[in-house]
């Protein structure tokens, strides 16, 4: 038996490894959202080390994807991928057992998401390569379930963490994955990499890591800075010029880092964009939803992020078959289909009140997993089959990037939506005007207000806490409408210009 022939005989074993690395980075995506109340008491954090803890990982594995997938490419997946890992563990191990400031978590998020930038890129680029093409769809499609299912999984265990434990768990969990997602790789991964070995592309690298480094400051600063001040104007139009200089450069490089050819196919091009739009809309919906379950509804954490279950369980299924329906549908048809389920499910949620049963959102969280699985492993698949096995880590970062953006935007615009809708429908109750703007300006800040009032007696709190849980609804309403809107347009631009299948495989 030779090489390829061994590597193939495993390829299902190597598919559940790239999934528990790739479920590492998702996790670390959102875990430490449910831990962060806990982690700002105990480090005294404010509000701006708050903010900066969780976006030193966002921006830094955001901006920096492009360039460590060509790294993957060039000097090889495998390692990447088992830096990455160690980079993970690491950090997560020195803010669990040595962080005593708020400086501390954020310098370890940031490594965290350096070396999360070289996992995610190679675990698609390995599965790309080590499976032929009649059963890449269906190998694909399961890692896109997986990528899927990571964000929900990582409120769950964010949540079970705190509740039991406390801040430092949500760090301490990756520790014994990763160590086990390290042994099996390093036994039964093969290495691949780029065998034509072109050279590096160090000022497209560069271009790239300032380009969206820039833009999704912008993007994730805008709600708290403000959308038109200095600050992100600044940092918006920079990422701008920016962009604008890569893609002149790389059509002029004798070797560019992300030929620009790419995104002449349209394959590539709509899977991006279908990618980047349904990660908005998740996003953007589990963001309010975990005010919604946990201010709204008085749940834990815990017991919030339990309530998204349905989502995953319509989700892995659908992505996991969806190669199937492509190939009796197209890819058009079965990814145009998962984002009108996808604008139905967002539809029938601005139905929603306050008093709405359970049940009724269980139903609707598993229309859009459904939706969002049909949507995301076709167009996945699209995307990397439109390019040569030697760009793999390149494609499958472009991929991500395109989520990555897709994730950060849902989750700036949705909660712009949300706050501008509920400070205008917020009413202060009379004999609460001395409060002032703070209640107008933060939904959690008129929570917890209400409730100090109240134990103190003052029987205004429970209105001030009504009124607020009233304006909040109609603020995540508004911002369902816009999810539904993008969905829908997304719908149509898929229906109307992605490729029915790929006629021919690329590779």
């Amino acid at each position: 038996m030779d090489k390829d022939e061994l590597i193939h005989s495993r390829r299902w074993i190597i598919l559940g490894i790239m999934s528990l690395s790739l479920v590492i980075v998702m996790l670390n995506n959102v875990t430490l959202n449910v831990a962060l109340p806990e982690l700002s008491k105990d480090l005294q954090a404010d509000n701006t080390e708050l903010q900066w803890i969780m976006d030193a990982y966002a921006l830094i594995f955001g901006g920096t994807l492009l360039v460590m997938g060509a790294i993957g490419d060039r000097f090889g997946r495998k390692g990447a991928l088992q830096l990455g890992l160690i980079m993970v563990a690491g950090a997560s191990a020195f803010t669990a057992m040595y962080a005593s400031s708020s400086n501390d978590v954020i310098a370890a998020r940031a490594v965290m998401g350096l070396g999360a930038a070289l996992v995610m890129p190679a675990t698609l680029s390995v599965v790309v390569v080590v499976f032929p093409p009649e059963e890449r769809g269906k190998a694909v499609g399961i890692w896109a379930a997986m990528a899927g299912v990571g964000a929900p999984i990582g409120l769950l265990v964010g949540g079970w963490a705190v509740e039991n434990y406390d801040w430092q768990m949500v760090f301490w969990i990756n520790v014994p994955i990763i160590i086990l997602a390290l042994l099996l790789g390093l036994l039964l991964v093969p290495k691949t990499k780029d065998e034509q070995k072109r050279p590096l592309d160090p000022i497209g690298a560069l271009l790239s890591v300032a380009a969206l480094g820039s833009i999704l400051y912008a993007i994730i600063e805008g709600p708290s800075a403000g959308w038109y001040s200095p600050e992100i104007l600044v940092m918006g139009g920079l990422g701008i010029i920016l962009s604008a200089i890569f893609i002149r450069w790389e059509r002029r490089a004798e070797y560019p880092m992300l030929p620009l050819d790419f995104f002449k196919d349209r394959g590539f091009t709509m899977g991006l964009v279908a990618l980047m739009l349904t990660f908005y809309v998740m996003f953007s919906f589990m963001f309010t939803q975990m005010l919604h379950f946990q201010l709204v509804r008085e749940h834990t954490a815990l017991e919030a992020a339990l309530r998204f279950l349905p989502l995953p369980l319509g989700l892995m299924p659908a992505a996991a078959n969806s190669d199937r329906l492509v190939e009796k549908f197209g890819s058009n048809n079965v990814v145009a289909s998962g984002l009108t389920l996808v604008t139905i499910g967002m539809l029938i949620f601005t139905t929603v009140t306050i008093d709405t049963d359970y049940t009724k959102l269980a139903l609707i969280f598993f229309l859009l997993g459904l939706g969002m699985g049909l949507t995301m492993a076709p167009a996945t698949t699209l995307v990397m089959d439109s390019i040569p096995a030697g760009k793999a880590g390149v494609g499958s970062a472009t991929n991500d990037t395109s989520r990555e953006i897709g994730g950060a935007l849902g989750i700036a615009i949705g909660g712009s939506v949300l706050n501008e809708y509920y400070q205008r429908n917020m009413v202060i109750p009379e004999g609460l005007e001395y409060l002032g703007q703070l209640p107008f300006e933060s939904f959690p800040a008129a929570m917890r207000i209400g409730g100090g009032l109240l134990g103190e007696g003052n029987l205004l709190g429970a209105q001030l806490i009504e009124n607020a849980q009233l304006a909040f609804v109609e603020g995540m309403v508004a911002s369902v409408y816009v999810a539904a809107a993008i969905a829908f347009i997304a719908a149509i631009l898929v229906k109307k210009y992605m490729p029915t299948r790929i006629i021919e495989n690329k590779k």
